[in-house]
């Protein structure tokens, strides 16, 4: 493991467990513990997983109109949701490109709290700083906030437990948060399932995590690394940024135009995605389910009738459905429909998968 890499908050309890690191956006973060990345994902999809995702990004966004500042700049429309709610939105360039995917926490009028991606965090926070007009502030709360997730069906079980004195925590509506105590407490998460995002004060992210573990196993749950997020969340379709969202793939191209705000007068890259919107997307993100033995990765080569035809962004065997699952972005002129069947190009062996509508599985976030 590099020195660079940072450790957050958790580190510790990680080596403990025995899981196995890796490097993400220049933190040093859990991939798997013992038990695998298919018990993890098992766990969350039947009873409750605990992820340290601390090295998610914390930008907060204050000072005078910090709510209407950040609208202006960011996709999503943040005067449809009240203070105490949270919204998933983009960051973009002014060609429509994505910077980042990320999640506003709306405090209040003078006050916004951002998760961007760990890899995009210090380009999201500069962005934001060039335009902020005199009063406005961006404060990086990185180091200072761990970021737990508690995913799974039986999360809410986990949360009436540990949280019975906090008033407003059971119930918590979808994509709503409320503070307890010092911890921050969002109905919020990226595996398809009910769960919880913790924002914690650094200091005290090893004792919540902790609870949680202690919490999770009479549930059958255990801790979860990021192997794990990254299949439950291509399950349900959920974008990765920099594979299925990046500066040259649009959201009008990803199927994430639902997370724009089309009739704001202002957000970057507004122009370039109206026009584009307009005239139609020369390529769409897909969904492909494998019939064959074998199993998609991103990079493959997708093809129809022997032609090329697109190119698959992520990939990976499902656990819940025991085939490969991909994403792949489909040039919008080979005019391929759901239900069709294309080929992907497996290390020079053609694999047999039908195009669907994601999610792959049902959600369960509400």
């Amino acid at each position: 493991m590099s020195d660079e890499l940072i450790t957050g908050p958790l580190h510790e309890r990680h080596v403990a467990l025995g899981a196995t690191l890796g490097a993400f956006g220049g933190w040093s973060m859990p991939i798997a513990y013992p038990a695998g990345t298919v018990a993890e994902h098992t766990a969350v999809r039947a009873a409750v997983g605990i992820f340290d995702v601390s090295h998610l990004g914390k930008l907060l966004v204050r000072g005078p109109g910090a709510a209407e500042f950040v609208n202006s700049c960011l996709t999503a429309d943040l005067g449809r949701i009240a203070p105490g709610k949270a919204q998933y939105t983009l960051c973009c360039t002014e060609t429509g490109g994505v910077v980042d995917d990320l999640i506003a926490y709306l405090d209040g009028p003078d006050e916004v709290l951002l998760v961007p991606n760990a890899a995009n965090a210090v380009r999201v926070a500069a962005l934001l700083r060039a335009a902020a007009p005199a009063g406005i502030e961006i404060v990086d709360r990185h180091r200072e906030l761990a970021v737990i997730a508690v995913q799974g069906p039986r999360a809410a079980e986990l949360f009436t437990t540990m949280f019975a004195g906090f008033p407003g925590v059971a119930g918590l509506e979808y994509m709503a948060f409320v503070d307890a105590g010092a911890v921050r407490v969002c109905r919020t998460g990226y595996t398809g399932e009910h769960g919880y995002e913790l924002l914690v004060p650094a200091a005290q992210a090893p004792a919540v995590w902790d609870g949680l573990l202690a919490g999770a196993e009479p549930l059958d749950g255990r801790p979860c690394g990021l192997g794990a997020r990254d299949t439950l969340r291509l399950e349900m379709g959920y974008p990765l940024h920099g594979q299925d969202l990046s500066e040259e793939i649009s959201p009008v191209q990803a199927g994430s135009s639902w997370a724009v705000g089309w009739s704001k007068p202002a957000f970057w890259g507004r122009e370039a995605l109206l026009a584009e919107r307009e005239a139609g997307p020369a390529r769409r993100l897909r969904g492909l389910r494998a019939t064959g033995r074998g199993i998609p990765r991103a990079g493959m080569t997708v093809r129809k009738d022997g032609e090329r035809v697109g190119v698959t962004t992520s990939g990976t065997f499902s656990p819940t459905l025991r085939t490969g699952i991909a994403l792949a972005l489909i040039d919008t002129a080979a005019g391929v429909a759901v239900d069709d069947v294309v080929t992907v190009d497996v290390r020079g062996r053609s694999l047999e998968t039908q195009v669907v509508k994601p999610p792959f599985v049902p959600s369960h976030v509400r």
